[in-house]
């Protein structure tokens, strides 16, 4: 697609209605979304808070907002809201990936979109592989900086990213994920870059950011070397009230495992949990840290694929690999279970995309992963045990009505406590179900549930009864 323009019938984007027990119809041509330019990533959120999401796609050159009217349609609503993607040094930037966060805590959900390289199509540098054409390093392109808008409150945004002191770090953004790592109460940002080092910009206050990724020791692996970030998620992985980092990479790399110590502070534990060796000579794309078991700890989940498609021409790999779910064995350590997975997680596809959700509200996680040329495969959770969940449905008053970067702490009667936040950015270029999901294990009701919303407001429930959706609204406000 040389001219970055679609040809509607056959590179449109696609949205499929859920109609329940896992059927879906395609409602693009009648929602309106099919999109004007060549699509990467998608971020799912209410900016103006009518209770409806909205959709951003992260495009190569430009991007598009599109409003949810409410009647199964949607409005481009780009050009009104401001939000196109940002310019550096006079040319349109490309964008890979974003995420809905409300910096500063103010209600409304505010736009950051992950920005990666200078590139014009056609204007390629030649690459070979043993005689065969091959995509180039990402090293041969510059990098750019990444955009934050701040949404105004009446349907615009406006582009804060010098203001706020994001425009001075250039990178090669990939995936982006949110998360308030230090617990100051203002949502962080981390993004995951292709072959520079990571950043993780800091919320001060909801005023300015500072990017902190080396000096907490997240900006490199663990030999110190910068690898290909593509996917991360940022969530507690063993129940410390700590959110940690996992990113995906491509083969000899390994998938990093940032685990937070607190004070600030992350340690590299790829080696010691079990993932270095595993991850070696996988390459992944968009992944996501859930409970899949519903045991009380969360897993891992990957989509995997090379990044060359003729890798095979020249090398004993294969360009299609298997989607893999890493358990987490509740001991600091995780296990890879590739080998007792079904024939249909094993097969090998070009993976890129991983979403989670629970499409049938069954209290079991499903998966959802896009194939470069090739159906979607939608991976239904048949895990059969007596294992107990909750699902969090959070409806904010003061906050934002998703409650995006919500904080939640289970307690359950034996005292042990989870923790997970309110966000839909996840792995590579992807947005997951806004809910917030917790296993319980043999627990089969809650014995506290403390909620922290956006807007520093504190909530108690107690007496949970679970193996149900729940709605919960922030106090406070007229809903």
């Amino acid at each position: 697609m040389p001219s970055l323009v679609k040809d509607p019938a056959k590179h449109k984007n696609r949205l499929f209605h859920n109609d329940g027990k896992l059927s879906f119809t395609d409602v693009t041509d009648k929602a309106g979304v099919a999109g004007a330019g060549y699509g990467m990533g998608v971020a799912v959120g209410d900016y103006d808070n009518d209770g409806r999401p909205d959709l951003y796609v992260a495009n190569v050159n430009d991007n598009q907002l599109f409003h949810n009217n409410g009647d199964g349609t949607f409005t481009d609503v780009t050009r009104k809201a401001a939000v196109p993607g940002g310019a550096y040094e006079g040319r349109k930037m490309w964008s890979v990936a974003a995420a809905w966060v409300d910096y500063n805590n103010d209600g409304r959900l505010d736009l950051f979109v992950s920005n990666y390289c200078r590139w014009d199509p056609g204007k390629d540098p030649v690459c070979m592989a043993n005689g065969q054409r091959v995509y180039c390093s990402p090293r041969h392109y510059k990098p750019l900086p990444h955009t934050l808008y701040r949404n105004n409150g009446d349907g615009t945004f406006t582009d804060v990213s010098a203001e706020t002191g994001l425009s001075a770090h250039l990178g090669r953004g990939m995936g982006v994920t949110i998360a308030d790592y230090d617990g100051d109460g203002f949502t962080d940002i981390f993004v995951a870059n292709d072959d520079a080092p990571f950043q993780l910009f800091h919320n001060l206050g909801g005023k300015r950011f500072e990017e902190v990724a080396k000096d907490v020791d997240v900006a490199f692996s663990e030999n110190g070397n910068v690898i290909s970030g593509m996917g991360v998620d940022f969530r507690d992985v063993f129940n410390k009230g700590l959110p940690s980092l996992w990113v995906t990479a491509i083969e000899k790399e390994t998938f990093p495992l940032y685990v937070n110590i607190g004070k600030g502070q992350f340690e590299d534990r790829t080696s010691a949990s079990g993932l270095g060796l595993d991850t070696f000579e996988m390459s992944g794309w968009s992944n996501a840290i859930a409970d899949l078991d519903n045991d009380g700890w969360k897993d891992l989940a990957v989509a995997r694929s090379n990044v060359q498609d003729n890798i095979n021409t020249y090398s004993p790999r294969k360009y299609e690999e298997p989607t893999t779910i890493f358990r987490n064995l509740g001991n600091g350590r995780f296990q890879n279970v590739l080998a007792t997975a079904g024939p249909d997680l094993k097969a090998p596809i070009a993976g890129k995309g991983l979403a989670i959700g629970d499409l049938d509200n069954d209290g079991r996680l499903d998966m959802v992963v896009s194939a470069l040329n090739g159906p979607a495969r939608l991976f239904h959770n048949t895990t059969a045990n007596s294992h107990h969940w909750v699902l969090l449905k959070l409806t904010g008053s003061a906050s934002n009505r998703l409650g995006i970067g919500a904080r939640v702490r289970l307690t359950t009667p034996d005292g042990l406590s989870q923790y997970n936040h309110a966000t839909t950015s996840t792995g590579y270029g992807c947005s997951s179900d806004s809910r917030i999901h917790f296993g319980l294990g043999a627990a089969d009701r809650i014995k506290e549930l403390e909620i922290l919303w956006p807007s520093g407001r504190k909530q108690i429930l107690t007496g949970v009864t679970a193996d149900r959706v729940i709605t919960i609204t922030e106090p406070g406000g007229g809903n």
